[in-house]
């Protein structure tokens, strides 16, 4: 997520009346920042993905791109993305000092690399994100549970080939979006 700075450098910037960005943004950012504080119930958060909404709006539209003809469908699109990223970090943050208590080399560590594991966490999360569940899961099973292609198939109730095909699907995509 960018720094709050920059979004705000980037929305504030002056533009064009005309600008079709702009139009969206004066028509719509009300009744976004609402149907938000509707799904989050945290009125900050709301303001944050409200913006993290229209930053993803202006940083993806070529200066000369035309209207959009359904923008609450776009704004929706891209916000309700956003929400789902959201939870996930959320669960991820809970889930952690949980983990700090059954993994007592964490506690060792410094907070610092406390964060980095965590991090490290978000990105293989977001990595993942968009796979078949049962490719994901084979993922998991295999990397973080150390279970072999066998145990893999047994528990998801396919044939190993299904499996290997799964891994593979799996490592391609970190490998594509490292890229």
């Amino acid at each position: 997520m960018p720094a709050p700075a920059i979004v705000t450098l980037a929305l504030s910037a002056p533009r064009d009346p005309a600008d079709p960005i702009t139009a969206i943004y004066r028509q719509h950012h009300g009744w976004l920042l609402r149907w938000l504080r509707g799904k989050l119930q945290c009125a900050d958060q709301a303001a944050d993905l409200a913006q993290d909404t229209f930053l993803r709006l202006l940083t993806a539209a070529p200066a000369s791109q035309q209207p959009l003809r359904e923008p609450r469908a776009y704004l929706t699109t891209v916000a309700q993305r956003l929400v789902v990223d959201h939870y996930r970090r959320l669960s991820l943050e809970q889930a952690w000092p949980e983990t700090l208590a059954h993994v007592p080399e964490l506690t060792a560590m410094s907070p610092e690399e406390r964060l980095d594991i965590l991090q490290t966490l978000h990105r293989i999360d977001a990595m993942l994100d968009g796979l078949p569940a049962p490719v994901r899961s084979a993922f998991l099973l295999s990397h973080l549970e150390g279970l072999s292609n066998a145990d893999i198939a047994a528990r998801l109730a396919v044939s190993e080939r299904t499996v290997q095909r799964y891994l593979v699907q799996a490592i391609e995509r970190c490998i594509m979006l490292m890229a």
